[in-house]
């Protein structure tokens, strides 16, 4: 359920190009420093448009870096860091981990279980710092698990259960945008969770596992209606950003909103026509 929120770099200066790889390279960092390697190998665009969010929200001070790293060791390249940062590198860390072990109980996958155990001390600290997070992630992904594992057809409540892991991530502190956040991060999941299972319907079809789209799927219209699925849960995500009072980075922010949440889809799209042809 990751790499679906990103940006469109065609429709990006090369400034801001710069600035979101800025935070991304920024969150590595951080999840070097807090969880070593195994950390760095969860990163993902998701958590690195939270932290974008979240500074731009909050405006805290940044830190700007220079520096090189395994993946790219010859050329230096720009690193933000900001409080927000920590936050949703601990975020990253905790979908990541219980990620691993939901794998680890529907399939005993043995990467699951690698990765489950080389985050099992970063995701100690972490749900010690951030307990309702942790929370609702722990108890939204077992009550998927078991609708899930019970083939439910209640797509409403499946993907309700995902936007309330994600939109609980979202809120880093109590405060009067944590509603807005709340509220953005759930559209977004339930977009994220939706999306996965429109790309994965043949896959799981074939090797006969449970799709939350099983039903729909076998509508005429099928396809239409998942484009006004989609539509809606941005629609409601877009609403709640709209809310929170940002300036800073607010034409990167919108760029990923209005624009790079779609690349996914636009790809599925123009890989099923040429299978087609």
């Amino acid at each position: 359920m990751f790499g679906y929120v990103n940006v469109n770099p065609q429709a990006l200066s090369e400034a801001e190009k710069q600035r979101f790889r800025a935070f991304y390279c920024g969150l590595c960092h951080v999840l070097g420093q807090r969880c070593g390697e195994a950390g760095r190998l969860t990163l993902s665009n998701d958590m690195t448009f939270l932290s974008l969010l979240l500074c731009a929200l909050y405006e805290p001070p940044e830190e700007a870096l220079s520096e090189r790293c395994a993946l790219h060791p010859l050329k230096p390249h720009q690193a933000v860091l900001h409080p927000g940062a920590e936050f949703a590198a601990d975020m990253n860390v905790l979908l990541a981990y219980y990620k691993c072990q939901d794998d680890v109980e529907d399939e005993g996958s043995l990467r699951g279980r690698a990765g489950r155990a080389a985050l099992e001390k970063p995701r100690a600290r972490a749900e010690k710092a951030w307990p309702r997070q942790a929370a609702a992630i722990r108890e939204s992904l077992r009550a998927l698990s078991a609708l899930e594992a019970q083939k439910s057809d209640d797509l409403d409540a499946l993907a309700r259960l995902a936007g309330n892991m994600l939109g609980a991530c979202f809120v880093w502190k109590q405060d009067v945008f944590a509603p807005a956040l709340q509220r953005m991060g759930a559209a977004l999941g339930r977009f994220i969770y939706l999306m996965d299972a429109y790309e994965d319907y043949d896959a799981d079809v074939k090797r006969g596992r449970f799709n939350p789209l099983h039903g729909l799927h076998a509508q005429p219209d099928y396809e239409q209606r998942m484009e006004e699925i989609f539509t809606m849960e941005m629609a409601q995500c877009v609403a709640a950003f709209d809310y929170l009072p940002i300036e800073q980075d607010a034409p990167l922010i919108c760029n990923v909103l209005y624009s790079g949440v779609w690349g996914r889809y636009a790809r599925i799209q123009k890989k099923r026509k040429e299978a087609k042809a």
